[in-house]
């Protein structure tokens, strides 16, 4: 059987189980090795946490005295925690899980802290030194501190609920970020999400959004393309999707549309083009054919708004 079928099938199975996410989470940390805070996993934050910061400089300014907002905490607050060191006043992240915990939040605070003792971590970040500091005494009181005075402390609020009814201000958020998250959520759930965004933002706020359009199924199974569930079709894309880690395969054009639908105008875009020719050795499902070889190959997305 092949990895992705073999991992397709135990995920729809947990995604009938109660404390699905939990069960998944097992799955990933034991099985797939997906959920380790790897130098290879937190360099990939650091990217994100970087263009975020280009973008938000560009079309806004300084951190100082800005409020961020995070869609998709998952298990490691990786860039919450690096708007932090970088001076903003203060950070939420909202997950519908609540997959984070001291003991990550801790792993966290000590890779940002190895990679600035080994000096690996300016390419992509120069913290506040007094911001440093915090996160230095921070890690030395942790045994002693509760998850929720950790936070606190960080001034980061964890918001464990639907993104949809957040209990934010109008006009109270300066940034909003997501990495890696718009494609596991379902349409019409993401229009409602943006509007509630689109509620919260500053006037002269910034969203910035990370997708990754390819088929998350591929990232295990090398012997698959990163197109390959393009030529499902919605039926039977059904029986394979699953509820824990669902994808709904979204072209960056139906993105742009949802956008244009509610009144969000993009500011620019950073897309990675991909491979047409390796998307026109696919057989396309029929409801994937009203795009051109080039929006389908189209595989992450920085969206600016």
């Amino acid at each position: 059987m092949s990895k992705w079928v073999l991992k397709a099938v135990v995920q729809k199975g947990i995604s009938l189980l109660p404390y699905k996410h939990r069960i998944n989470y097992l799955f990933q940390k034991y099985v797939t090795k997906g959920v380790q805070l790897s130098s290879l996993y937190f360099e990939d934050r650091l990217i994100h946490l970087k263009e975020h910061l280009h973008f938000f400089q560009k079309y806004k300014g300084g951190l100082a005295n800005c409020e961020t907002l995070e869609l998709g905490t998952g298990w490691y607050p990786v860039v919450p925690v690096g708007l932090f060191l970088a001076g903003a006043k203060r950070m939420h992240t909202v997950d519908i899980s609540a997959l984070m915990n001291k003991t990550n939040l801790c792993l966290t605070l000590e890779r940002y802290l190895e990679w600035e003792q080994a000096g690996t971590l300016q390419p992509y970040l120069e913290p506040v030194p007094k911001r440093l500091d915090m996160a230095r005494q921070l890690l030395a009181e942790a045994d002693k501190l509760s998850f929720e005075q950790l936070l606190d402390r960080l001034n980061l609020s964890y918001l464990v609920k639907d993104a949809r009814q957040l209990d934010l201000a109008d006009d109270s958020i300066d940034l909003i970020t997501s990495n890696n998250t718009f494609e596991h959520i379902y349409p019409n759930i993401l229009r409602e999400i943006l509007l509630e965004f689109k509620r919260i933002l500053t006037k002269d706020g910034v969203m910035s959004h990370f997708i990754d359009m390819s088929d998350h199924f591929a990232h295990l199974d090398g012997k698959i393309s990163i197109y390959h569930f393009l030529r499902f079709s919605e039926q039977s894309w059904k029986w394979i999707n699953n509820d824990v880690q669902p994808q709904n395969r979204w072209r960056l054009e139906q993105y742009r549309q949802m956008y244009r639908d509610l009144g969000i105008g993009i500011r620019e875009e950073k897309n990675r083009p991909g491979e047409p020719e390796v998307v026109a050795k696919e057989p396309i499902a029929d409801q994937f054919k009203v795009f051109s070889l080039e929006d389908l190959a189209i595989s992450h997305s920085y969206v600016i708004s």
